[in-house]
């Protein structure tokens, strides 16, 4: 039977992602990953090292004074930022500009982790494109807090992202610098930062796709789940004050909740590419902490369709339902992997059939 959200499933709800073990460095080789230069408000603390076998993908450590400190999860440094890229093949033997796509983590996940090193080497595996994956904490939420506590400063995580490691990659990496070589994805609480982002940057990015994001803060599900992530150690420690991210989620102080819902302000959506791919959780008692996650976002999904049908905005709007007709191994479920290659393999395709590429 349908049992009802457990405090960790709410958690979980619509932002929680399957974060696996983390990439490691690869043994050292001949071929040498590319050298940063401080900038755009970022000091880079350790240069890029590949990771993986491919030495397509490397890792390398920022420090920002928008998030000076954040709630740490277990191998993470307060305020040292991992960056993923992963670089199109035989982009050191070239000279030509790709373009970028920038894909933000989920809840409580990282950027340089094996799945995610599977997610981009797998599906972008010929294909002219370059993927960055920036830190956004187990909890950050992809915004600028409203009431972030004083014991960590400032939680700009929409500002660090948008403002310094867009202008930060396209001053280190051959990238076509414009909208038009440029597009932002994201899974489950990332699902939500990649939508939140393109709604208030649409100069930015030619195309948004969300996995299985919890896209309606609006839902009083979606709400009780952000505000969860506030509270586990397993988000982060140290924990943060329930209104930290999103200020008070009652009417009527609920304003901010209101104003950054994706679902409810997708104008400006108008001329980008915009896709959204979700199952349903399939059988709800099989797993059913994240069968339930999947379903409430499928929900939130709904409600942004709907939204954007409303508004007159072409999309792509994917609903796999319990998977079997979408990917060999995907059941439905949150943060299945087998669902997210076909989701991002489905995306890739739309995208370079979109953004200037070589």
């Amino acid at each position: 039977m349908i049992r009802r959200l457990t405090a960790l499933a709410l958690t979980a709800a619509l932002g929680v992602s399957g974060a696996g073990s983390t990439a490691s460095a690869a043994p050292s080789s001949a071929a040498v990953p590319p050298v940063f230069v401080d900038g755009h408000g970022l000091t880079v603390v350790s240069q890029p090292a590949w990771v993986g076998d491919n030495e397509r993908t490397f890792v390398f450590t920022v420090r920002t004074a928008h998030v000076p400190a954040y709630s740490v999860m277990e191998g993470q440094v307060s305020g040292e930022h991992v960056i993923m890229v992963t670089l199109p093949e035989g982009y050191a033997e070239s000279t030509a500009r790709y373009p970028v796509q920038y894909h933000l983590h989920g809840h409580p996940d990282r950027p340089n982790t094996v799945a995610n090193l599977r997610l981009f080497e797998e599906t972008t595996a010929g294909v002219p494109l370059i993927t960055v994956a920036p830190n956004g904490s187990g909890r950050g939420w992809y915004t600028n807090w409203v009431n972030p506590p004083a014991a960590l400063g400032p939680q700009n995580w929409e500002a660090f992202h948008l403002d310094q490691v867009i202008p930060f990659v396209d001053a280190n990496l051959r990238t076509i610098p414009r909208r038009d070589g440029r597009a932002i994805s994201g899974h489950s609480m990332g699902g939500f930062g990649a939508f939140h982002y393109a709604e208030h940057r649409p100069d930015l990015f030619a195309y948004v796709g969300s996995f299985s994001g919890g896209l309606d803060l609006l839902s009083q599900e979606q709400r009780a789940a952000v505000v969860a992530t506030t509270q586990l150690a397993g988000s982060g420690t140290p924990t943060v004050p329930l209104d930290a991210i999103f200020g008070v989620p009652i009417w009527p102080l609920d304003g901010v909740w209101n104003r950054e819902s994706p679902a409810q302000h997708v104008a400006s959506l108008r001329g980008m590419g915009v896709a959204m791919y979700t199952g349903n959780g399939g059988d709800l008692t099989v797993n059913p902490a994240l069968a339930i996650v999947e379903n409430r976002a499928w929900a939130t999904n709904i409600v942004t369709r709907d939204h954007l049908i409303g508004a007159g905005i072409p999309h792509t709007f994917i609903d796999y339902g319990d998977g079997s007709g979408w990917a060999e191994g995907c059941t439905g479920k949150h943060a299945q992997l087998p669902c997210l290659l076909a989701d991002m393999n489905h995306f890739v395709d739309l995208l370079m059939a979109t953004l200037t590429h070589p």
